[in-house]
């Protein structure tokens, strides 16, 4: 007895349509449970990394707050006191070494520091009369004095600075350590940059990820407002919001199927459910309000000077975002009027400006740190393009 098995003739689809609707199918999924985690206050979701992983090793330094000081800032007068300079002060280069003819021949004098310096601490680091905030933590600095630079012109030394090569196109420090060991904050963005006055020589490519995914470049946040553009809600209600995302989901992923899976999707994507979880994070630490009066003196977000009170809020703010799992912070200068440390001339008046605008909240920055335990698992960078000579 033979038996007839009965054969189905279903509509059929190819491999890659049928990997487009799971696809879309999965990001629904994601979609959904970002959601639900921020709606329902999930704390038990671990935090997913932008590189998909979390730190490959256990290491003691956690997170990098990077306070760069743009224009170069003279190492002579500030960390790296060179007495002989005062011995020869008003002479000729030339009685000191060989020099290069250059065009300032006839007019180049050698000029002492303008500042006096003073052994601290424990440790007995000079540092000059420029920072007498810094000085109080210097038991807690380490000053490099071997760093060098090849390069005269800032925007190439901002490249070598920040990427390693003073071209453009190299991904920077901060998308290299956002890239490498992960972020653990899923509401923010691993690698951020606090710019509260001019984007340095060089403009974004100092931040880029060059050739690494764009989901790990800096994302630029100002200490003042909203701090990130346009990320207030436009749709009338949080419903339509997250249809308008599946669907933006959608697209993108019919267009990897279509054209292949590329970076500049899948940044796209990931940057889609980034600003979703944004939105609600960024202005939580933007917020200075329910920080203590004292603190906020501490800093010098009450100083009569503007520039101080700035980057007293940039540095305020990048304690929080270290509180919350940011990977790397970079704080540029504020704009004091003087082109940033970049004097060419007036030096006593440019870098005194320059001074009083970060010192203060550089110190609070550093003593807040030790307090609440965190100096010891965050690295606190202060360097600039190249130094003065």
């Amino acid at each position: 007895m033979s038996v007839r098995r009965a054969h189905f003739h279903l509509p059929g689809f190819s491999r890659r349509e049928m990997l487009l609707r799971s696809a879309n199918g999965f990001g629904a999924l994601a979609l959904t449970a970002l959601s639900q985690n921020r709606l329902f206050g999930d704390s038990s979701a671990q935090p997913v990394s932008q590189a998909g992983h979390g730190p490959h090793h256990l290491a003691r330094a956690r997170n990098v707050i990077f306070l760069y000081m743009d224009g170069g800032p003279s190492q002579i007068d500030t960390f790296d006191p060179k007495s002989i300079l005062r011995e020869y002060n008003g002479r000729s280069p030339g009685d000191l070494f060989k020099v290069e003819p250059t065009q300032f021949n006839n007019i180049g004098k050698v000029l002492g520091s303008l500042w006096d310096f003073k052994q601290y601490g424990e440790s007995g680091i000079p540092v000059s009369d420029l920072f007498p905030q810094i000085a109080t933590c210097v038991d807690d600095l380490a000053v490099v004095r071997s760093l060098t630079s090849e390069f005269p012109e800032h925007a190439f030394a901002n490249y070598f600075l920040h990427t390693g090569l003073g071209l453009q196109g190299r991904p920077s420090m901060g998308a290299w350590i956002n890239y490498g060991l992960g972020s653990e904050c899923e509401n923010l963005p691993g690698f951020v940059v606090l710019n509260g006055g001019l984007i340095p020589p060089g403009g974004m490519d100092c931040f880029g990820s060059g050739f690494l995914p764009a989901s790990f470049q800096g994302s630029l946040f100002k200490p003042a407002g909203t701090g990130v553009a346009n990320i207030q809600r436009r749709e009338p209600t949080e419903l339509r919001q997250q249809e308008k995302l599946a669907m933006v989901r959608r697209l993108d992923t019919l267009a990897a199927g279509q054209f292949g899976k590329t970076d500049a999707i899948e940044s796209a994507i990931r940057n889609h459910e980034l600003a979703f979880q944004m939105q609600m994070a960024v202005p939580d630490v933007m917020s200075l309000e329910n920080e203590p009066r004292y603190l906020k003196q501490m800093y010098g977000l009450e100083a009569e000077y503007q520039p101080t009170k700035i980057y007293a809020a940039q540095c305020l703010i990048a304690r929080r975002m270290i509180e919350r799992g940011v990977r790397f912070i970079e704080l540029t200068c504020p704009n004091v009027g003087s082109d940033r440390w970049d004097q060419h001339s007036n030096l006593k008046a440019g870098h005194e400006d320059n001074a009083r605008a970060v010192d203060q909240p550089i110190a609070a920055l550093l003593k807040d740190l030790k307090q609440r335990g965190l100096l010891d698992e965050t690295l606190v960078v202060w360097a600039g393009e190249f130094g003065r000579t």
